[in-house]
């Protein structure tokens, strides 16, 4: 059910930016990619702590045992965190190329960036 929901959500990031014409855009494309990693290494990290749980426990000298957060867990979180971050970046992206007016405004870098030389 959430893979489902994230491909639904990914599959409207892609919408919108066709719909502005930004797909083919470098730094939405390259932006995007790194979204998509992000969103399979989150599903690996779920996938591993359900199986294994939130809870690792090690053996030190002694036979004394400790008990520690999973170390997936720490790793879910930041990737959580930088996939919120990557996907505003996306959604800034679409929303400044969306709002140029680039028949008013000439501007080469971001006609070679946009393809439209």
């Amino acid at each position: 059910m959430v893979n489902k929901n994230l491909n639904k959500q990914t599959q409207e990031i892609l919408e919108n930016a066709q719909k502005y014409s930004v797909e083919q855009n470098f730094f939405f494309l390259t932006t995007f990619k790194r979204y998509q990693v992000q969103l399979d290494i989150l599903n690996d990290l779920e996938k591993t702590i359900k199986e294994e749980g939130t809870l690792v426990t090690k053996e030190y000298v002694k036979d004394r045992k400790n008990v520690y957060s999973h170390p997936a867990v720490a790793d879910y979180n930041r990737t959580t965190d930088s996939a919120n971050k990557t996907v505003s970046i996306l959604m800034r992206i679409i929303s400044t190329l969306k709002n140029r007016n680039y028949k008013n405004v000439e501007d080469s870098l971001l006609n070679i960036l946009n393809k439209r030389i």
